[in-house]
């Protein structure tokens, strides 16, 4: 088998199971069930991926680092800090419109039952995007285009585990609007309001004497 073959029949492997995951979970499906899919032996699928905690550890591996270069291509657009906040959410939306969940959000449901490699990978993708999201919300907290009640870290945390939690919720419903609708609400909710215009109470005659005095 040549280099090329060897790589391309990985990335194969790879993104059956990444689907699989995304869909079932890491625990609900099998070495068979991936060898069926793509028409290969499982010997073949152990010689590029020896134990089905070595193919989990490479999904996490790929999945994280193609989600943190998508976070560097919303960097690169040099929008305010809500408009990467709003793209950051269209991430989520794109992975529910191919009626899948988030890998790693899926992977930490069945955190316990996980390889301990893999779960240390797991842990790194959320503490790779809240680093991320508190730059963000931080950016934003400076130049007044977002408001956070608690810390930047604390913002990020609830962004993420909100997004995480309506992806879950959509899901089985099928329907990207709800979805939508709840990203929406979340996001307003860091927009600052609009001041508000202080309306003075009348004052009687004997009352503007003694503002007067005063």
């Amino acid at each position: 088998m040549t280099p090329r073959a060897d790589t391309d029949t990985a990335t194969r492997i790879l993104d059956v199971a990444e689907r699989l995951v995304q869909v079932r979970g890491f625990n609900a499906f099998s070495y068979a069930d991936v060898a069926a899919e793509l028409q290969i032996t499982k010997a073949a699928l152990h010689y590029h991926f020896a134990s089905k905690a070595d193919l989990g550890s490479a999904l996490v591996a790929r999945y994280t680092g193609d989600f943190i270069d998508a976070l560097e291509g919303i960097d690169r657009t040099d929008g305010s800090a809500m408009q990467k906040l709003e793209h950051y959410a269209e991430l989520y939306c794109s992975v529910l419109e191919r009626r899948r969940m988030c890998l790693c959000g899926m992977l930490a449901a069945e955190y316990q039952t996980l390889p301990t490699g893999m779960r240390d990978s797991v842990l790194a993708f959320f503490d790779r995007t809240e680093d991320w999201l508190a730059e963000v919300i931080e950016q934003g907290c400076d130049d007044g285009s977002i408001r956070a009640a608690g810390s930047a870290r604390d913002t990020a945390r609830l962004v993420m585990s909100c997004l995480e939690g309506a992806l879950l919720v959509a899901r089985p419903y099928g329907d990207v609007d709800r979805f939508d609708a709840a990203a929406s609400n979340l996001l307003r909710t860091l927009t600052p309001a609009p001041p508000t215009s202080i309306r003075r109470p009348a004052h009687s005659a004997k009352t503007r004497s003694a503002a007067s005095v005063v």
